[in-house]
């Protein structure tokens, strides 16, 4: 499935519900699965993790519909890569704000 027909069928199934709630509801509810997404990620649960990686991405296309935001169209941003540098990989030099604690 295509980004566009994603974000669509999100609309159609969800969309009276995200109108009512608005914006600012639906961001707290993003915010939310991203933090059970972080949780999955300490875990070893891989078809939870694939769950809140799904649910993620559901409210990310929620969102983006409420603000009239293409998901298709601003992928596009990375069509050639880096959108610093364009290329692939990165070779921007720039400090890692966020390294893993893992080597």
């Amino acid at each position: 499935m295509r980004i566009a027909e994603f974000q669509r069928l999100i609309e159609d199934t969800y969309g009276a519900k995200d109108e009512e709630r608005g914006m600012e509801g639906t961001f707290l509810w993003f915010v939310e699965e991203v933090g059970e997404l972080a949780r999955a990620m300490k875990g070893s649960d891989t078809e939870n993790l694939r769950e809140e990686f799904a649910d993620v991405f559901a409210w990310l296309a929620t969102l983006a519909s409420i603000c009239n935001v293409e998901l298709g169209d601003v992928v596009e941003k990375y069509a050639r890569g880096c959108p610093k540098c364009n290329d692939t990989p990165c070779i921007c030099d720039e400090p890692h704000r966020f390294r893993s604690a893992e080597p």
